[in-house]
């Protein structure tokens, strides 16, 4: 039977509302085919702002999954998900036949695809006031594919549903959107959710069971109420803890051995945070999103063809899963706050919690566990030659800031949540306020500032906690010492100490360092003898340059802020040797391969390298660069090849500096040069030296867009034989660009438009080049590219510099052909994208002007239509128009394909008698483009 809600509401509200909270009441039923929820609904709303209100604003976030429209899917699509994209009708969200009463008047809504209703009222509400709601409406659920929540094949998980008030709304009652991040909608009014469902099918939620029904459940939200429905029977493990007793409900299954595992480590688990945060829940509710979402990341199993390896063991991977989930719930649950202006609180503190528990209890356990050990290679273990294998596990959260950092896509921590990139989320809200957490914490003292949070979440638990009155009690606790905090989450962290130099003076050391960053704050000096002991005092860092005394002189190594103790800019100059040929300074290092750089050391990698070209053949040589896998400022590069064609010594080489400011109008601005020498034909050699910049604007770390200026010079010398000179090729030139690139990588519309402008003594052309792709069926895309070129003048002595038809002009030695002059066999068959892009062969090139289109298709797997067609014109020759098609077959999409010709200007392909030297072949060789097409959408 339906509850009387409202009748006994009012008798009962100070009960009900603690105050000025509000009050929901829902009762609940499914359709028969469990896709629609049909909802009587009770609000008692509270003005609670200073000002009288003339509407109420209500959420409808399920309106989120209705249409293309959504903020929500522009976000999907921005993480690169089209799940909901493309997702059929029956899939998506809407609420329906929405009824509402309000001062006893009952108003219909038509209009219901907005994701927040305003409800006009006859009389403003004053402040302190509060006015009763009663709703009807029916809610058609989406599939829980798009975001974790709605309906799968067995289960409904419910969270962001039903119409509520906005918590956090103030007096211009702005429009709040769903956006999948978990945001707080409503906070703290109090809820009672009766569901009238089929015995068949079991109910749980974060609220506690009420009243007589097992589907009742009731009591004051910290975060959104979540319910859980499912014909399967629900796990649950009760927990004491110091004689609180505790249930952790799952809302999914768990094995036996999980169950067995999760009885030993769940008591560790919930002693350890009520040790540090004070009150725990009665009731803890994980549900299958929130378990995905916020387990230990890098700690799963790596599989691959038939290869297994294991990097902890299985009871350490629900420890320290369970431990990242756990802990992150016991937080979202101690007080209230919005997420989306203060989401680092919470996720500082959770990874505080689990710094200090890796700690603990994994102090020598590595970030890579025991893969090193595990991978062998005839008996090797290649791994181990690595520093990777020897970083700490628990190193992993300022290595994460660290990468970030180095690519200059790093935001503030106070950045709204909604506007982080999805690798900021984790590296930036998480990672790096918890790292300055745990640095307050051991300058203060664990014990002390342990002691703080437990005391400062008891007198808040479950109450509003503004994160600026959580610094102020801080910065009072610590003795003023976290002072920096606040001015620290407000911008981008660019602090950096640098260990410049040091003197022996007496029995100490004089240590100078300088300090990058306009924030006074606490460091850790330390000094390291041979065998490994260590001294530890604190120093306070209030201006650019000082000097601090180090009482002993004993010590071999001097550090500053050890182990990453902070997240600064560069950890590279935080060390130096007292003894030895490299006193004074960092020892050098010679490494194989790339690798996390070790900041203790200057660096070089040498790893062997081979390359092939029609004339020097097979290419055998090394690299050695500077860089490992995170970028920085300085890089220099050098590549020296024996080439086994020619028996020659061939090779490259490049430096470049990189100037990538925290706050600027452009995110890095890269100023370089670069030498080569190779062959571009049998005994015939070419020498290359430039110098570039490259100006990379600033872009919001979220977006797929990119936008570039540049600007490059470049001297060229070819060796010439007697055909050549009788050609009149040049054997020396130069040639100047300036250009302008804009690309856009989204999900769906990719685009990319490019103009550039060339020039040397004898000719001047400019260039377009504009490229749309459209993905206007789930993994069905076509793709348009124009090319436009027109010679302003050309005074060249052959057709080198000509605009390429079928075949690049590579006069730059920029495309990296594998046969540079090869005019027949197999090599002569590489196609570059570029130039007219022609895949026919249209033995002929454009000395004026030229346009093209490039179209090309999806159709079936791995198959493609293409179409080239275009207008190019040579000096003293009337306008050519062709046009060629075929089948593109997409072995690795960009990087490997084969494009067979059918039907062009020249007639039916496939008849003529040398078509076996007509298809044509894409093959690049670019890690890095490889490497960049996989992580779009991480940043």
């Amino acid at each position: 039977m339906k509850k009387l809600f409202f009748g006994s509401l009012f008798l009962m509200q100070g009960i009900w509302c603690f105050g000025q909270q509000d009050s929901i009441q829902i009762s609940a039923r499914l359709s028969p085919d469990a896709q629609v929820l049909i909802v009587d609904q009770q609000i008692l709303y509270h003005n609670n702002l200073d000002v009288a209100l003339d509407k109420i604003k209500l959420l409808n976030w399920v309106a989120a999954y209705q249409n293309r429209n959504t903020p929500l899917l522009k976000r999907k699509l921005k993480d690169r998900k089209k799940d909901l994209y493309f997702a059929k009708t029956s899939e998506l969200g809407s609420l329906n036949n929405l009824q509402i009463e309000i001062d006893g008047k009952t108003r219909d809504f038509s209009h219901l695809k907005e994701e927040f209703l305003y409800l006009n009222l006859d009389e403003k509400l004053d402040p302190k006031s509060s006015k009763n709601i009663k709703l009807h409406y029916e809610i058609k659920l989406p599939n829980s594919k798009f975001t974790g929540y709605g309906i799968d094949k067995t289960d409904i998980n419910l969270k962001y549903f039903f119409i509520v008030p906005d918590t956090f709304e103030n007096q211009e009652q702005y429009p709040r959107h769903f956006l999948d991040t978990e945001q707080n909608l409503n906070s703290g009014s109090y809820w009672d959710v009766d569901f009238q469902i089929h015995d068949a099918f079991k109910v749980e939620s974060n609220l506690h069971h009420s009243g007589t029904s097992k589907n009742d459940f009731a009591g004051v939200s910290v975060n959104d109420p979540e319910f859980f429905i499912s014909f399967n029977n629900i796990d649950k493990i009760p927990v004491t803890v110091e004689n609180q007793k505790i249930d952790v409900v799952f809302g999914y299954p768990i094995t036996q051995e999980d169950r067995a595992s999760l009885e030993f480590y769940l008591p560790l688990h919930l002693k350890f945070l009520k040790q540090r945060f004070g009150d725990l829940p009665d009731k803890i509710f994980i549900s299958e999103k929130f378990r995905s979402t916020e387990k230990f990341v890098g700690i799963d199993d790596i599989k691959f063809w038939k290869f297994h390896y294991k990097l902890f063991s299985d009871p350490e991977k629900i420890d320290l899963h369970y431990f990242s989930v756990v802990s992150k719930q016991i937080i979202d649950n101690l007080f209230i706050n919005e997420k989306n202006a203060d989401h680092w609180l919470k996720n500082g503190l959770q990874t505080y919690s689990e710094l200090q528990y890796i700690r603990e209890f994994y102090p020598n356990h590595k970030l890579l566990g025991d893969l090193p050990d595990q991978a062998k290679i005839l008996g090797m273990k290649p791994l181990k030659i690595f520093h990777a294998s020897d970083l700490k596990l628990s190193e992993r959260y300022s290595l994460a800031y660290q990468y970030i950092l180095t690519q200059n896509l790093d935001q503030k921590i106070s950045e709204k949540y909604e506007d982080l990139s999805k690798f900021n989320a984790f590296a930036i809200s998480h990672f790096e306020t918890g790292i300055l957490f745990y640095f307050v914490a051991d300058q203060m003292g664990f014990a002390k500032f342990n002691s703080f949070l437990n005391s400062y979440f008891q007198q808040h638990f479950r109450k509003p906690v503004e994160a600026s009155d959580f610094l102020s009690k801080l910065e009072w606790e610590s003795g003023g010492n976290s002072k920096f905090l606040a001015s620290l989450i407000e911008e981008k962290n660019r602090v950096n100490f640098n260990l410049k130099k040091f003197a022996r003076k007496d029995d100490s050391f004089e240590v100078k360092i300088n300090k990058l960053g306009k924030q006074s704050l606490p460091f850790k000096l330390e000094t390291e003898t041979e065998s490994g002991s260590k001294e530890t005092q604190w120093q306070y860092a209030d201006s650019f340059s000082a000097k601090y005394d180090i009482k002993t002189n004993d010590a071999d190594k001097i550090i500053v802020n050890d182990d990453f103790a902070f997240p600064e800019t560069n950890f590279r100059d935080n060390y130096l040797y007292t003894k030895g040929l490299f006193s004074n300074m960092k020892r050098l290092k010679l490494k194989l391969i790339k690798d996390i750089p070790n900041p203790e050391y200057n660096e070089l990698y040498v790893s062997p390298r081979v390359g092939f070209n029609a004339y020097d053949k097979v290419m055998l040589g090394f690299n050695l660069v500077n860089r490992g896998v995170f970028d920085q400022k300085f890089v220099y590069s050098v590549s020296p090849y024996y080439s086994t064609g020619t028996g020659q010594l061939t090779g490259k080489a490049g430096v470049s500096y990189n100037i990538m400011p925290a706050d600027s109008f452009f995110r890095s601005w890269q100023i370089g040069g670069s030498a080569s020498y190779f062959h571009y034909d049998y005994d015939l050699a070419y020498q290359t030296y430039g110098l570039f910049t490259n100006f990379s604007f600033n872009k919001n770390p979220r977006s797929a867009v990119g936008r570039n200026l540049y600007f490059s010079y470049g001297h060229f010398q070819k060796d010439l034989d007697a055909k050549r000179i009788l050609a009149k090729e040049y054997g020396k030139y130069n040639l100047w660009n300036v250009g302008y690139s804009y690309t856009d990588n989204s999900l769906i519309h990719e685009k990319s438009i490019n103009a550039n402008f060339q020039w040397m003594e004898d000719f001047q052309k400019l260039s377009t080049e504009a490229f749309y792709r459209w993905e206007y069926m789930k993994d069905r895309k076509i793709s348009f590219r124009f090319f436009g070129g027109f010679f302003l003048n050309n005074h060249t002595q052959n057709t080198d510099f000509d605009y390429g038809i079928s075949r690049v002009s590579n006069y730059a030695f920029s495309y990296g052909l594998l046969g540079q002059s090869a005019t027949t066999g197999i090599l002569s068959q590489q196609y570059i994208l570029a130039e007219g892009g022609f895949k026919s062969y249209f033995n002929t090139k454009a000395n004026d002007w030229i346009t093209s289109v490039n179209v090309d298709s999806h159709i079936w797997k791995m198959f493609n239509l293409y179409a080239d067609a275009g207008l190019y014109k040579n000096k003293g020759q009337r306008t050519e128009f062709i046009w060629d098609s075929g089948v593109k077959l997409k072995i690795i999409p960009d990087f490997l394909e084969v494009y067979f010709p059918i039907q062009s200007s020249l007639g039916f392909e496939p008849a003529m008698k040398d078509y076996g030297y007509r298809i044509r072949y894409t093959l690049i060789f670019n890690l890095n483009a490889l490497v960049g097409n996989l992580r779009r959408g991480v940043y």
